[in-house]
């Protein structure tokens, strides 16, 4: 299960234990949305800074990781 899913479950949850307003709802939502694509972005650029042989340590090759690192931070 993604942290993604995890996030929107626990959302889900919390929208029917506290029956928030829709606004409220909306705005929850963004929020968590809006933090985990900054959680993304921190990720790829982390991967990008990596050295090589920490990359072989993971299994990933410089050119992955790269290619990870410029992807953009809405594709999950």
């Amino acid at each position: 299960m993604t942290t993604q899913t995890l996030n929107t479950n626990l959302l889900i949850t919390l929208n029917k234990q506290a029956k928030l307003p829709f606004a409220a709802t909306i705005f929850l939502y963004a929020a968590v949305v809006l933090t985990q694509w900054a959680q993304l972005y921190r990720s790829r650029q982390d991967l990008r800074d990596l050295d090589s042989h920490l990359l072989r340590d993971i299994g990933i090759s410089p050119e992955d990781a790269e290619r990870e690192a410029r992807r953009p931070f809405w594709q999950g």
